[in-house]
Parts: C-alpha cells; structure tokens; sequence
C-alpha cells in the first residue's frame, strides 16, 4: 500500500479539448479562406483597396492559424499536496527573488506587502530565503524592508497560528468579506488582530511619512553606503536584513537587500541583469536548487503556493524535463469591466492553457518557480541516450569552463558546479561570510569575459526578457507548465490609466521583435536547436505583435479611403459573396464574446477589450515597430519603461473612489497621435459619403453600405478618442496632439482626392 502511494503522481494533466469551439475555429478559417480566394478571383476588376485588403487579411488568416495551433492543445492541471508531503521527508530550499526599481513609480508599501506575504507562506521559513533587488539605490527601500522585517515577527506567527489565508496585510486588514472560523470569533483572536493590524498601521505610516521627507533617515550606520550617491552611478550595496541563524521551520526566512552596482559606461541590461545579480548572489548565500521571481507588485495570494510548485518540480515523472513552474497574472481589485483591457484573463485561459498543451507554458517574468540549474543554462537529458540535449553547460564541465561561462569568482564557480549537479549547498556558517564575494559579483564588470547573458541566467537583448529567456529554455528542449491554483498564488495591480497602459504594451511590442529579428529567433531554434514546430509557432504569434499593427493599421483606413475614393474594398450587397465577410464579423464577434463569458466576464469587458485591441495595435504596438527601426538604423536605443503602480487604498479611502476611474486620460505623448489621426479620417470620410461629396464611381465599382458600416464600427470602437476631443484636462487631447492629427488627417484627404483625379 505503502509503495502504491509512492508511486502515484503529484500532478494530474487534464486536457481541455472542446469539439465545438474547434468546429468554429474551422468556420472563422474557412471563412477566411474564403474571403481570399473570392480577392484572387476577383482582383484584376478592382484596385488598390482590393489588392491591400487581400494582404491584410493574408495576414490575419497567417494569425488565425497561429491562433488554432495554440488553442487546439489546451490544458490544465491539479496538484496533490497530500502526496507531496507523505512522498517528501525534507522540502527543498527556494531563493525568492523580488525586483523593484524606483520608489516613486513603485511606492515601498506595495513591495513591502509582496515581501511580507512571501516570508509568510506555509513552508519551512529556515527553507527559504528572500532577496530584494532595488534598481533604484533608494534608501527609501531599504529603510521599509527593515521596519517590515520588525513586524514580520509578529504578522508571521498571527498568520500561521490562525491560519490567516490573505497573507499581504494590505489585503487581510482591508478586506471586508474575509471568512472567520469560530477561532477567529473567540476574545484572543480578535486582542491578536487588533494588536497586530495597530502595528501594520504604525508601519504604513512610518513607510508614507519616510516618502515624503528628501532622505527617509539619517545616512549614516546602515544608511551610510546611500551618502553622496547618484542613482545611475553607485557601488553595490547589499545588507542582510535579517538571518535565520537558528534555522527554525517556525521563524523568519532570510531576508536581504541589494542594490547592484551601476556606471554610466557600463550596460545594466535593466531587469535580466538585476535578476542575474540576484542569481550570482543568492547562489553564494544559499544556492537553493529551486528559485521564485515576483515583481514588487505581485504579492502571494495562496499560502500554499510553494506546495503547488513543488508538486511540479519534484513529481518523479517527467521531472528531469520541467524548467519553470509559472503561475498566471491576475489582477486585485481591477477596475470593472476592464476598461483598458490589460487584465489578461481571456489571454491566459486561452492561449496560457493552449501553450502549455505544446512544448510548456510561456515565461511571463513574474511568479514563476525556477530550477536553477536550468537558469545556469544547463539541458535536459535525452530520454534514449541519457545523455543531455546539449553540452554547452553541464554538470561535467572543468573548473577552467566553469570559470569561462560564469566568471571569475572562485566562491562562486564552487556553487555554480554544485547547483549543476544538483548538490546540496552547505551553509552552516551562515550567509554573512559570503558577502565579500557577493560584492564582487555584484560588479557591473564582473560579467565581462563569461557568459552571462547569452547562455547563463537572464538573457539580454531585449526589453522583454522574460520571453526572450522562457524562449532560450525552450530551445534547450526543457518544458514547463502553468497552474491556476484557487485562489490564485499571487495577484498584482495592472495600470489603471491610458497612458499608462499604452506605454507597457508599448514596452512589449518593442521587446518581443528585438527578439523576432535577433539570432534568438524561434525559427533558428527550431531549425537548428531543440524547440519544437508547434511551440516555434505559439512565440511567432507572440512575437508578431509590434508587426500585427501594419495591417491593422491599413485594414482601418480602407473604409475612410473607399468612401473618399467613392471605390470599394468590399463585395457589394447585390453579390453573394458579400456573405462572407459579413458572417465571417458576426460569427468571429459572437465567439470571443463567447470566451469572455465563459470566463465570466461581462459582455461591455468584452466590448471594452475588443476596443482596446484596435487602439493598441494602431499606437502602442505601431510605435514598437518604429522604435525598433531606429534601433536597428543606430538612430537610437530601446529603453525599459517602468509603469506606475497605484498604491492601493485604505479602508477609509475605498469609500472615495473616483468616480470617473477607468475613463480614458490623455497626455502629450505622440503615441496618441495615430488613433487621433484614424478617428478625424473616419469622421472625414462619412461626411464626405453621407453628403453625397463621392467623386463619380470608376466602373460602377464604387464605395457602398458595408464601407460605411466599417467607418462606424470603428469610430465607435475609439470611443474614448472621441470623448477625449471634447474633454477638459487629463481627459481631453491635447491642442498639440489635435493639430498634428488634424495635418495628418488632411494630408491623407488630400492624398486620395489627388489618387482619384489622377486615376
């Protein structure tokens, strides 16, 4: 019976195959197809519009496919902690790593609530040690760990004693609904949770009023190292908070500080190289085999998230392949019915669930377990020769090639060998005696000459590192899952601005094509390396984005140039293929609608995302692509935006929201520049067809109802626009971002008006 127990998984894979939805899938290509074949047949009676129209929708049939290939392998999975726990007699340590790089945008109190509901979870605190990373060399940071750390001591025991599931104390102290037991009725309990929420309040004071002040504290002793620093030029300061000396299962994990060292002629790589700092460091101090990455915003929502984790990484069967464990993105108090479509829940379900069906879930670069071996840029083994994919970097290699690959630290090539060989690391002296070498490590310079970079740790290369290292894991022939615990392991905040959200998506578009066009491309990986054909396919779809917006950006100013034109890009009614794209609209519409309620969201979210996707692929994702021209021209250089994170409300704050949260805002920035510009052509365009201002038709072939029907749907999909050109203040357009529009929107009436005098 014993071994029978044993022998029984620790995970269960189910998979998600649905007969209908791959039915519609078939109708909306078909359709497509469709569309294509009537343009070849049709195209020496048409002009331009025809022939640009044929290649957009070439275009969005390429995506479409893209699109089945990853929804069609859809997935999910179940753990079994209970089995963990009787398979596992000593739960393996994990290095928690949480980024933050710059106090103003990041306020402290949000990342301290990401540290306190880490050192929080249900596991052997003297198992795990967290490391905060903070880019921004604020003193600020270090002075919230350390007043956290004091209050860790008691918000700890409270949360394990009763069994506290909201593990941020943000979250426990503001949420009205929590369920109590009995327990939590009884006298004792309710003298613990005033006592300990009193506490919470006395730091987020302390924290807020530190915030206000120049320096949050006089620099001198622990502060010392912050005096007559620059924030672009320091050395390294690194401070262990606090050390589990005892190793107590009960007490506080290790916590430590580090601010890497930084200098204006030498390249920081942004976030990949402040995980790689964490990742030298941490391998110095504790080396555990297994290492989490939070941002500062994504707090742990399930204290038994480690457990859930672990159930992947130590499961008997297929452990030698599984890289990474990535939880989802879900988002705490969101405004409602996502009104800047950055919640990601459709994204997830769908295309997470469909990816991890293939080769493994996607890197998401945040809230994702790591083996660290992996991160090293070690390969699995063959299952037939036992011998791993690759050479490159393995557990056999000599002192000399560790030396090559990951720098000339002597301390920490020693832990580098053994992390590869999946040794357990010795630190019966404590973490304090490596912090001489974790300074060295954390040199700007140390990784000259090694590999760092390029076949170790996080990769560079790219504003979005984490695809671009989840893509190099890959192609390694490693796989990975995502698991959608309940409740969630972590929730974050998504922006809750315009700006704000364009800038990421922004940042994005950007990144995902410097790696399309770099040797980091899934097509060299497939060809010549261990990705996978479908797995290649499910990175190009992700990759493409920046490019998504050339067509989307053409396929939108069609209908405004027919009317202009008085020519059609579009069957007419009288035609029977006219159909076609009228049920290819309404079939397509009906089933991502389908989607958002089947993940019960509200039928305006839906609307809300699907105009959200038509203003980000014609502004955010369209400035990618040309950000990444001037890159590639020497113009200029991509940088890493970071996006303001809200800090969140307190109890007596929530009963004062704005009302007028979630309404479009609006600022100088040229991002806007393009929608504003589509929304005044369309407007243009429908008085010129519903005035009768049409030149004479050429052919009979001119614009008809379905053009028409095209301009509205899109003026009303950049609603927001529309309201922006008569609001005041945040909420208005800009009079720069009017005139620029308006030069534009003038100058392509023109244009075609000209097209159609010289035709």
């Amino acid at each position: 019976m014993g071994s029978a127990k044993i022998s029984l998984p620790l995970y269960e894979r189910i998979s998600l195959k649905s007969s209908i939805k791959n039915a519609f899938d078939i109708i909306i290509l078909t359709l497509l197809l469709s569309i294509l074949l009537y343009r070849l047949l049709s195209l020496t009676n048409h002009g331009f519009s025809w022939v640009l129209a044929f290649l957009c929708e070439l275009w969005f049939t390429f995506c479409w496919l893209m699109i089945m290939n990853i929804k069609w392998s859809r997935v999910r999975y179940k753990t079994y902690q209970d089995r963990l726990l009787q398979r596992v007699a000593e739960l393996p340590p994990v290095d928690v790593f949480v980024t933050t790089a710059d106090p103003v945008l990041e306020p402290p109190i949000i990342t301290i609530n990401t540290v306190l509901s880490l050192l929080a979870v249900d596991y052997p605190a003297h198992k795990l040690a967290c490391y905060v990373s903070d880019d921004g060399c604020s003193p600020l940071i270090l002075y919230s760990l350390i007043q956290a750390s004091n209050f860790a001591k008691q918000w700890i025991p409270f949360c394990k004693k009763y069994n506290i599931q909201l593990r941020a104390p943000f979250r426990y102290f503001s949420n009205r609904n929590y369920s109590t037991s009995s327990r939590e009725n009884s006298k004792e309990f309710l003298q613990e949770w005033k006592l300990v929420k009193d506490e919470y309040e006395k730091l987020r004071h302390k924290i807020e009023n530190a915030a206000q002040k120049p320096t949050p504290c006089e620099l001198s002793g622990e502060f010392e190292a912050f005096a007559d620093i620059e924030r672009r030029n320091h050395p390294t300061i690194i401070k262990v908070i606090w050390e589990n000396k005892e190793r107590l299962s009960g007490g506080l994990p290790h916590l430590i500080y580090i601010s890497r060292e930084k200098h204006p002629k030498h390249p920081h790589h942004y976030k990949a190289g402040a995980m790689n700092v964490l990742t030298r460091v941490s391998g110095l101090m504790t080396n555990a085999p297994y290492m989490l990455n939070v941002d500062c915003d994504m707090h742990a929502n399930n204290p038994k998230l480690f457990l859930h984790a672990m159930c992947f990484l130590l499961n008997s069967k297929g452990q030698n392949d599984l890289a990474f464990v990535q939880f989802p993105q879900i988002f705490y108090d969101g405004l409602k019915d996502d009104p800047f479509g950055n919640q990601l829940v459709v994204l997830f379900e769908y295309m997470g669930k469909g990816a991890a069906g293939l080769q493994g879930a996607f890197y998401a670069g945040t809230g994702c377990f790591h083996r660290r071996k992996v991160i090293y840029g070690a390969s699995p083994y063959d299952k037939q020769t036992r011998r791993p994919k690759s050479t490159a970097i393995n557990e056999n290699m000599t002192g000399e090639e560790l030396v090559q690959v990951f720098g000339s630290s002597k301390e920490f090539v020693e832990t580098a060998a053994d992390a590869l060989k999946e040794q357990p690391a010795d630190h019966a002296q404590g973490i304090r005696k490596s912090i001489e070498a974790a300074y060295q490590v954390a040199g700007c310079r140390y990784e000259y000459g090694s590999r760092w970079g390029s076949k170790a740790g996080w990769i560079y290369g790219s504003t979005s590192e984490d695809i671009q290292t989840g893509l190099s894991i890959h192609a390694r022939g490693w796989k990975s899952v995502i698991y959608f615990p309940e409740p969630p392991a972590f929730l974050g905040c998504a922006p809750t601005s315009g700006p704000d959200s364009l800038t990421q998506q922004k940042r994005w578009a950007t990144g995902l094509l410097e790696i399309l066009i770099s040797k980091n491309c899934p097509i060299i990986h497939t060809l010549f390396g261990n990705l996978q054909f479908r797995q290649c396919l499910a990175y190009l779809y992700l990759l493409f984005w920046g490019f998504c917006s050339i067509p989307e950006l053409c396929y939108a100013i069609l209908p405004a140039y027919c009317l202009i034109t008085n020519s059609n890009f579009l069957p007419k009614l009288e035609e029977t293929a006219c159909y076609i794209p009228i049920a290819l609209f309404v079939i397509f519409n009906l089933y991502n609608l389908q989607e958002y309620i089947a993940t019960s969201q509200s039928i305006k979210a839906w609307w809300n995302n699907q105009r959200m996707g038509r203003i980000i692929s014609t502004s955010a994702w369209l400035f990618g692509v040309i950000r990444m021209i001037l890159k590639l021209l020497g113009i200029s250089e991509t940088v890493f935006e970071v996006t303001q994170k809200d800090q969140f409300a307190t109890d007596d704050d929530n009963d004062g929201v704005d009302a007028r949260a979630g309404r479009f805002t609006f600022d100088k920035s040229p991002i806007f520049v393009p929608v504003t510009t589509i929304l005044l052509v369309q407007l243009t365009s429908l008085a010129i067809g519903l005035l009768g201002l049409r030149p004479p038709a050429d052919g009979g072939q001119g614009s008809g109802p379905l053009e028409i029907v095209c301009s509205v749907w899109l003026v009303l999909c950049l609603w927001p626009f529309l309201k922006g050109m008569i609001g005041k203040g945040k909420y208005g357009i800009p009079l720069s971002t009017m005139s620029k529009s308006s030069a534009l929107a003038l100058t392509f009436v023109y244009l075609c008006r000209r097209s159609t005098q010289m035709g």
